[in-house]
């Protein structure tokens, strides 16, 4: 499954909705890859005080990874292609 992630707001949901849908806690995810709970916490409560390198931890924890995508390629008109105040 793929998702699009405009805002560390929604990276910090995504995260803890894949973390819970794999059955694991903060602490046992974090056992994974050598982090403690409180940095499984921050990440998943506000991913933009974190290191690239910590994300990049978790993602591998989870068998996630990072696509990148050209916005400009998509087939959505104008409009809807605006950047938020709140998009990266």
């Amino acid at each position: 499954m793929e998702y699009t992630v405009t805002t560390p707001s929604q990276l910090g949901q995504l995260l803890q909705g894949c973390r819970k849908q794999r059955g694991l806690t903060q602490r046992e995810l974090g056992a994974r890859v050598g982090l403690l709970q409180k940095a499984v916490s921050m990440l998943e409560t506000d991913p933009s005080r974190t290191s690239v390198e910590r994300l990049f931890q978790l993602l591998s924890a989870l068998e996630l990874q990072i696509v990148l995508r050209d916005k400009r390629a998509e087939s959505t008109p104008i409009q809807a292609r605006r950047k938020t105040k709140a998009e990266w």
